[in-house]
Order: C-alpha cells, then structure tokens, then sequence
C-alpha cells in the first residue's frame, strides 16, 4: 500500500500529476483542486490510496488525509467505484461531503455528476454513521494520533517509499522524542527531512 508520496512535480494534466518520487516518475490521479495546489518544479508531499485491479494499478492523490480517508469510505458503498469517488471529492470539499451525508441532503449530493437520488440516498444509509466516527476535532486542529498508531503508520508510509524499515523506525523514533502532539503529516515531514539529510 502505498500511502503517500514526496517529489518533484514533473508535470500537471488536468486530471493528474506526474510526481518523481526516487528516480521514478507516479503518475498520481487527484481532484482540480488538489492540481491547483502544485506548481511544476516545486517538492509536494501527497496523500495518496492505491487501487489495483486485474488489468491496472492507479495511484490517488490528496492535498491531506481526511479527503483520503472519505475516498476509501465512499467505495464502500455499492456502485461507487473510484472514478466516482474522486469526481465527489472533486465537487464537494470533504467538510461540505460530511455535512450532506449526515443531514442526509440529496439534492447536495445529486450535484456529483454520476450519483442520480437513489444513489444518494444509499451512500446516506451507508455511511452517516461511519462517517461522524470518522469526523475529528470541530475546532479546526489537526487529529493527534496515539503515538504507537502514529509510530507504525508513518513508519509503513516511509517503507512505501523506499526506506529500509530500520532507518524509518530510527527516524521516526528521533522526531517523536523531540516532542508531543504530534500529528502524522507532521511526523512524516520531518521524518523525510531527517532521512532526507542522511542520504
């Protein structure tokens, strides 16, 4: 799995970014307004969920971990495959998602080319529930993750970068010994930094 990538933007489609993550060019499939946040030639850091199937692997990518986490939840729901979750999140930022599924707004979500009033109502059914247990912190700060949790899942993403597992875990270990309330994106960023400073 991979969850996140760092590099430089090599070029920007109107549907994709092209990032260079160690020498190789991802292609990175993610919503106009994630694009709009990149700038060719510059370093930016993606979350991102990889979907595999018989015939392809496509890698999906977000500005942060929230709209990567709504991503997952929508394919839960029968008849949303990824092509339409992605063109949700593209209509709809992750707040205003959350808010329709849990007052149950059709018409806010019959706006997603490709979710007509039936299927709406499903994804409301589906995942009102799931998606408040989802919801963090109302007063806008970023999750704090325990730090074991956090630990292993900034681990597991600097593996899926190449890491060796040791060194990421050293890392790691080296930035949430420097201080608490840490948050993932926060750890992993200095993680690379401190990894990025050894190569």
């Amino acid at each position: 799995m991979i969850s996140s990538v760092r590099g430089e933007i090599l070029s920007i489609g109107l549907d994709h970014v092209v990032i260079e993550v160690g020498g190789v060019g991802f292609a990175v499939q993610a919503t106009p307004a994630t694009l709009a946040t990149l700038r060719r030639g510059e370093e930016a850091m993606l979350h991102t969920a990889l979907v595999v199937r018989e015939d392809s692997l496509t890698l999906f990518g977000f500005a942060d971990a929230d709209a990567r986490e709504l991503f997952g939840l929508l394919q839960t729901v029968s008849g949303i495959g990824p092509r339409l979750a992605l063109a949700t999140l593209a209509v709809l930022d992750p707040d205003k998602l959350r808010s329709a599924l849990v007052e149950g707004n059709i018409t806010v979500l019959t706006q997603v080319p490709g979710i007509g009033r039936k299927g709406a109502e499903r994804l409301t059914l589906e995942l009102r529930d799931k998606v408040t247990a989802l919801a963090g912190p109302t007063d806008g700060s970023p999750a704090v993750v325990a730090p074991g949790a956090l630990r292993s899942e900034v681990v597991e993403a600097l593996a899926g970068l190449g890491f060796p597992a040791k060194q990421a875990e050293q890392a790691v270990d080296k930035v949430l010994g420097e201080g608490e309330g840490h948050t993932t994106s926060s750890v992993l960023r200095a993680a690379l930094a401190t990894l990025g400073r050894k190569r």
